[in-house]
């Protein structure tokens, strides 16, 4: 009879976790996704995130225009060839293939594969059957994949080719596996350093995971030593237009492939390179963790981002008349919402979603359907991010120690 008096403080709340894992998909259910899913977080940024998402080995996304070596680069760390494999000077692989461990070597269609609760696909079917029957996953029996997963994508187009529509969200579909990936691999071909256009659009759709890009110079043994130079030069000078960082990435230069080399003169150096790049790639199973803890506080600070600004564009409206074009001026004057929140909530800009791309999105809505502000849901993210994840990033050293054996197999030896 008197609860209405009692206070609800089931939010605020201190999780109980048994290992990192399962106290991710724990906050995240009880603490985070009832924000997102009140303030349709999904339709504007990433989808929401499954068990399966958790749970995931570590991902390795492979992009670059076609015969930079993608492909090729898998086979040569796998040291084996995987089902559905094609490799050529033309564009060869027209598809999106994920490359996982089973002790099967099968190919699983797009459409079955997003539907299975044990892999962490099933959001991709928002991208509809045009992009399904372009996905697949290929299983090997591979030691590598044991600790990883692979991501190759279709070549990238260039010239009068890159007209041609592909039928689905090419861009899109980068953006959802860039977002979910622990690595972000670039590859240019030492001969072609044209960057397309739609490989420009596609760099962009890597935005905000600026950390996980590392770029590799490929087939660099088939130039001398002096048009090495010269084309590391002309490849940073382009990137830095493109990739908006004060700091660039990485880069690593070499020849990502089983044959002898042309020129050899720069042996040591690819050598040293390609021994840097795979070291990363063999620590990326210790790491998971404080990527996947990283990666949900950042979702978790723009999810709050969000909530404020879906809840001040609903206030703004009016009751009864003007509404098309309140929302008409509320959506040109974004910036001056985004600074108006910012100050009143005291929440950094660096928080806040890419303003362009967020004004096309809000053109779809309509902003009287909008919820209000609601403080038990951003009480409880707030106490996931000053509670509970303190509390599981001490359990990260303890898990790391526990880690696995180091990965083996293929390029990296080892029984």
């Amino acid at each position: 009879m008197l609860r209405f008096l009692r206070k609800d403080n089931s939010h605020n709340e201190a999780l109980v976790f048994d290992n990192v894992s399962s106290g991710l998909k724990k906050m995240y259910r009880e603490k985070l996704r009832p924000l997102e899913e009140a303030y349709k977080f999904g339709e504007f940024h990433s989808p929401l995130l499954g068990d399966a998402d958790f749970d995931a080995k570590p991902m390795i996304l492979l992009l670059g225009q076609y015969s930079t070596g993608k492909t090729t680069f898998i086979r040569y760390l796998l040291e084996q060839d995987f089902p559905g494999i094609r490799i050529g000077p033309e564009p060869t692989t027209d598809r999106f293939v994920a490359v996982m461990h089973n002790d099967k070597d099968q190919v699983i269609p797009g459409n079955a594969a997003v539907v299975d609760p044990d892999r962490q696909f099933k959001s991709l079917a928002q991208f509809g059957n045009a992009f399904m029957s372009r996905f697949e996953v290929s299983c090997v029996n591979n030691k590598v994949l044991q600790h990883v997963s692979i991501i190759d994508t279709p070549g990238v187009l260039s010239g009068e080719k890159q007209r041609v529509d592909r039928g689905y969200d090419f861009e899109g579909i980068v953006s959802w596996f860039a977002h979910r990936v622990d690595l972000i691999i670039l590859l240019f071909d030492a001969h072609k350093l044209d960057i397309s256009d739609e490989f420009r659009r596609s760099i962009g759709a890597l935005r905000g995971n600026d950390q996980k890009i590392r770029i590799v110079l490929n087939k660099a043994d088939m130039i001398t030593n002096q048009q090495l130079m010269r084309v590391y030069g002309a490849l940073m000078w382009s990137l830095g237009k493109i990739i908006q960082t004060p700091e660039v990435s990485r880069v690593y230069i070499g020849s990502f492939w089983d044959r002898p080399l042309h020129n050899d003169e720069n042996r040591d150096l690819f050598e040293k390179e390609q021994e840097d790049l795979f070291r990363e790639i063999q620590l990326l199973p210790r790491s998971a963790a404080i990527r996947k803890v990283n990666d949900l506080i950042k979702r978790a600070r723009l999810a709050k981002v969000h909530a404020y600004i879906i809840a001040h564009l609903r206030n703004e409206m009016p009751s009864f008349f003007g509404k098309q074009s309140k929302q008409e001026e509320l959506v040109k004057n974004l910036k001056g919402v985004y600074t108006h929140i910012s100050k009143t909530f005291q929440l950094p800009p660096g928080d806040f979603p890419h303003m362009q791309s967020f004004q096309e999105k809000l053109k779809d809505y309509d902003f009287t359907k909008f919820h209000k502000i609601n403080p038990k849901l951003l009480e409880a993210a707030d106490s996931m991010l000053s509670k509970d994840i303190s509390r599981l990033m001490q359990m990260i050293p303890t898990e790391e120690q526990n880690q696995d054996k180091e990965m083996t197999g293929g390029v990296f030896g080892g029984t």
